[in-house]
């Protein structure tokens, strides 16, 4: 599904015009990022868990060259979805 699917649905059902649903996804979207990027986690009831991890240096290797090489640290975002959606899921 992407972002333009969305709006249809969501124009469809609330009954505003595509402009406002644009307008209300991108409201949306933009507060979920901006959450995520000062490092803080976002719940959200029936769907999930986002989570902003750290992840250390770690040693690897150069797949072509066989050189080793320091990945280094960084963050990484993750989801763990909601008991709710896993049973819809696999109803």
């Amino acid at each position: 599904m992407t972002k333009a699917e969305i709006v249809e649905r969501v124009a469809g059902k609330t009954g505003v015009s595509k402009k406002d649903a644009i307008e209300m996804v991108e409201l949306v979207f933009d507060v979920m990022k901006s959450t995520l990027e000062s490092g803080e986690n976002l719940k959200i009831h029936g769907l999930g868990n986002f989570t902003v991890k750290q992840k250390a240096d770690r040693r690897g290797r150069n797949p072509q060259t066989g050189e080793e090489i320091t990945i280094e640290a960084r963050r990484i975002l993750a989801f763990k979805p909601s008991m709710m959606l896993k049973n819809s899921i696999n109803a």
